[in-house]
């Protein structure tokens, strides 16, 4: 039998009207959000992903990712419901809170409440009534400019907010060219343009002379310099700042050193730490930063990030007695396009079009954030001609036996009530791909239908995806505020 006409137009009309109406309440939302990020210091997400600066479509869509924890539907109405409420708590000090996890908690019902308002103040009840975290704001400065540079302000930028946490002051060029403005011009539309992670949104102009960006009312110097020891940063009102070096080419306490001028005293290195230097996975191992001692950090490769808190979560349910790891890893920088020479194997072969074995650090590097891995990992790495996202897959021999079930439920546990809920994202999705994964904020994504499981339960296989520069970038910028003292209260 046909459906009648003005039923079909009856049901298209509503759907039309209800999704109209969640546009409403999203904007209505992003108001709110808004106003708590200037005027409190309060940042809210939704499963880990900003609200701030999302279009209202992005914003409902990213409620869906809802059904990767809970059985229960979370929609605009409540999320709406709970900032409201959370901007209505006069004594809320600066933190960031994941609305969708308040609100998967308050639908999962375990607790005793029946008000939500109540139900809320409750689960903050830490940051009321309690002494502000945040101490001063940080100066930062970014030594190097390429691919984590340009990300690392980026992010900063994105989280300036009222400016009471880190703050980019400064930016340390190589110069390659004569006219340091047409130079300025090019560095700013590389940070304006991104081949793989899109246009910034963001409005950027150059000082005529070439010593200066604004972005977003940032104002950023650009210093020109052959090495550190070129640099006083009391020249340009910087105090006391916190200098990440993107450029890898100092890793020891030694080389790293040079950057404590005038205005500096902090190092963050965006790569792995050579000799004493504790290299950190921040949510793994960032206590183990003597911050308060320690002036020299290292916050390890890529790949440590993106494999180190999904091995902790194993190692400390399971236990691991050995393991593998292989990681299917982007081609970089270091690499040609064309085949040249190379000092090292098999990399002078021409990025683009080859697949190419190598080495990898990352397995024994492991050991320098969670020493209970001394003698227990190996690990190959196979780049291959992607130019970001890159996928570890774990091989690990468990202490004890599993099944797929509890082990993807355990994963799934970590990456929603755990401390690493910042580092592990959970996908369920048959149909995730490496470009799925780019601008991802964790360290690493747990594709939860590739997980194998041995018939006597006792191996394990696990894969995990990873943005190996922006989400990197997220972990250095989260350790940078570790570090500076202006971590704030989280509730994720």
């Amino acid at each position: 039998m046909a459906i009648p006409t003005l039923l079909i137009r009856n049901q298209t009309d509503a759907s039309l009207q209800n999704w109209r109406e969640q546009e409403k309440l999203a904007l209505e939302l992003l108001k709110i959000v808004g106003e708590l990020r200037f005027d409190k210091a309060i940042e809210l997400t939704v499963f880990r992903r900003n609200i701030y600066d999302t279009s209202t479509t992005t914003l409902i869509n990213n409620h869906l990712y809802a059904k990767r924890y809970t059985d229960k539907e979370i929609d605009i109405a409540l999320s709406l419901v709970i900032a409201k409420t959370l901007a209505n708590i006069e004594d809320l000090k600066p933190c960031k809170v994941d609305i969708g996890k308040l609100a998967v908690e308050w639908l999962e019902g375990k607790h005793h409440f029946q008000n939500l308002n109540a139900f809320v103040i409750t689960q903050l009840r830490a940051f009321i009534d309690v002494p502000n975290k945040n101490g001063e704001a940080k100066d930062v400065v970014l030594y190097g400019f390429g691919r984590i540079g340009r990300l690392a302000a980026r992010r900063l930028i994105m989280e300036t907010g009222k400016g009471d946490q880190l703050r980019l002051k400064a930016i340390v060029i190589r110069p390659k060219m004569k006219d340091r403005y047409e130079e300025a011009k090019k560095r700013a539309a590389l940070l304006q343009s991104d081949s793989v992670h899109g246009d910034f949104d963001g409005m950027i102009t150059v000082a005529a002379d070439g010593s200066e960006l604004t972005v977003n009312g940032n104002k950023i110097q650009l210093i020109f310099a052959k090495q550190p020891a070129d640099v006083d940063y009391t020249l340009y009102g910087i105090q006391d700042a916190i200098v990440i070096d993107n450029t890898g080419v100092w890793r020891d306490r030694t080389g790293l050193s040079q950057h404590l001028r005038p205005g500096a005293t902090q190092v963050l290195l965006t790569a792995p730490g050579k000799e004493d230097i504790v290299n950190i996975v921040y949510g793994v191992n960032q206590e183990e930063a003597k911050i308060d001692k320690e002036n020299v950090f290292s916050a390890a490769s890529c790949t440590t990030n993106a494999i180190a808190p999904v091995l902790k979560v194993i190692l400390d349910n399971l236990g691991i007695e050995k393991g593998h790891i292989e990681t299917i890893h982007s081609y970089t920088n270091d690499q040609n396009l064309l085949d040249n020479f190379h000092k090292k194997p098999r990399r002078g072969r021409g990025a683009p079009v080859n697949m190419v074995l190598t080495t990898t650090g990352a397995a024994s590097a492991v050991t320098k954030v969670i020493p209970e891995f001394a003698g227990k990992l190996t690990g190959n790495a196979i780049r291959v001609p992607t130019p970001n996202v890159s996928l570890a897959i774990l091989n690990l021999t468990l202490a004890q036996p599993t099944t797929v079930e509890q082990l993807n439920a355990l994963l799934r546990d970590a990456a929603f009530h755990g401390d690493l809920f910042e580092q592990i994202h959970y996908s369920d999705s048959t149909e995730y791909v490496s470009s799925n994964a780019i601008g991802m904020t964790a360290t690493s994504v747990v594709d939860t239908p590739s997980t194998i499981i041995s018939k006597d339960g006792k191996n394990a296989t696990v894969y995990l995806w990873y943005d190996n520069e922006y989400g990197y970038t997220c972990q250095v910028i989260r350790l940078a505020k570790h570090i500076a003292k202006v971590k704030r209260y989280v509730y994720y």
